[in-house]
């Protein structure tokens, strides 16, 4: 299984940085690789008790062999990504095998302001982005007036490209939202600072990784964000700027879809969701707040609260179908030990209308309200199993129930944060 696609099938936090670190046990991962968004998304990964978060970064930089790559789909925050080198390298962890594509776009300051800014001039329409400046580095990618990696060793083509982001953004800035304009010199003389660091890291990435499977080498393809995130596909317009989906990470990454042997999707056993949106299993009550609290439900690189609700197989088979998935992960059981009665959400209505697939249009999303299943539950403590035999019945009928409702088999299960607590119900 040469080339492998890891990615969300919620709203993200489903623990993709666990899914990742559990193949690393498993194969022999020669790559891994960050094809879409910035320093919005997080990994958590916990090794021998410690716990390392991971942002703009691969989770793949703790595998040790393993060469980590953000590829040209990635918009990449310098200042960003040497902050969370840093903050690796401070803790003795080695970070030579990094690897960034010429072709990644670049994160200014600027990109910031503009994002901060517009979201509080929406006001209660705010989309909920994370200000990081990741929406307007992509929307200067598809006006054509983006910075890439590369444009920072060449002085002027830096300032063309900067010069004409600004000349837009400056008017906005002044005009409507009643702000100081950005000066052009000092947006070219930060970006160039970052330069001299980031160069000895420039490389062919799409080169670099298509030789890597001419060689049967293992190359995995880690998602940021996930599935009702992605721009197209996602809970319009409450999404990302990007295609988190597995068909982005062939744009992503510039491998051709044929290279892809296994596309793995990540799963809570509950759901949750950061910022705003639609969010048909949502929960308002005691349940909501348990799952909140004993799940530490709180973002990785926002440090904003996740919103929490039961598991819905509706978005799981959605996810595998625009996905062509071949496997679901599923993380986090042991957060639903101690209900008697668990809800799986398996259709919704609309309008009275039942629909088991996901309705059509962000109208009938927006008002879908959950049929459930209750499945009965679990009391025993669940983080010490090891095998998916050793779980008390009742939690391996849940596993089994939503490995059916979800259309995917499901094939390792997450217990606990540790790189020890997962059990594999269909090992390869």
């Amino acid at each position: 299984m040469p080339a492998i696609v890891v990615l969300g099938a919620q709203w993200g936090d489903e623990g993709k940085g666990k899914a990742t670190d559990q193949l690393a046990t498993t194969e022999t991962i020669h790559y891994v690789v960050r094809t879409s968004g910035g320093h919005n998304a997080g990994h958590t990964i916990v090794v021998d008790g410690e716990k390392f978060a991971t942002h703009l970064l691969p989770s793949g930089i703790l595998t040790p062999g393993a060469t980590s790559v953000i590829a040209n789909g990635v918009v990449v925050s310098p200042e960003a990504l040497f902050r969370e080198l840093d903050a690796l390298l401070a803790r003795g962890v080695e970070v030579a095998d990094l690897v960034v594509s010429a072709n990644a776009h670049v994160i200014a300051s600027y990109h910031s302001t503009i994002d901060k800014v517009t979201e509080r001039f929406l006001g209660k329409n705010k989309i909920g982005t994370t200000g990081r400046g990741i929406g307007p580095a992509y929307a200067d990618k598809v006006n054509r007036v983006g910075v890439r990696v590369a444009d920072l060793f060449d002085e002027g083509i830096l300032r063309a490209k900067v010069e004409a982001a600004l000349d837009v953004r400056n008017h906005l800035l002044t005009k409507v939202y009643n702000r100081r304009a950005i000066e052009v010199d000092a947006a070219v003389e930060e970006l160039l600072s970052y330069a001299p660091r980031l160069e000895p890291m420039v490389r062919d990435t799409s080169l670099l990784l298509n030789q890597a499977l001419d060689r049967g080498e293992t190359v995995l393809f880690e998602g940021a964000q996930a599935t009702m995130l992605d721009v197209d596909h996602g809970t319009y317009p409450f999404v990302t700027s990007s295609n988190p989906v597995a068909g982005g990470v062939c744009v992503g990454a510039g491998v051709g879809p044929t290279r892809i042997d296994r596309v793995i999707g990540v799963i809570k056993a509950y759901t949750t969701r950061v910022g705003s949106g639609p969010f048909p299993t949502e929960l308002f009550d005691e349940d909501g707040e348990k799952l909140w609290k004993i799940g530490g439900e709180v973002g990785v690189s926002t440090g904003r609260d996740r919103r929490c609700g039961w598991y819905d197989a509706v978005v799981a088979r959605y996810a595998s179908r625009v996905n062509g998935l071949t496997d679901l992960f599923l993380t986090k059981l042991d957060v639903l030990s101690s209900w008697e009665k668990v809800p799986v959400c398996v259709a919704y209505e609309v309008d009275g209308v039942r629909h088991d697939e996901m309705p059509m249009t962000q109208t009938e999303f927006h008002h879908a309200t959950p049929v459930y299943e209750h499945l009965d539950g679990w009391w025993e403590d669940i983080s010490g199993c090891r095998t998916f035999d050793e779980l008390p019945v009742n939690a391996q009928r849940y596993v089994l129930a939503l490995e059916e409702m979800s259309g995917t088999r499901i094939w390792g299960v997450g217990v606990g944060p540790g790189r020890e607590q997962t059990l594999l119900v269909h090992p390869d």
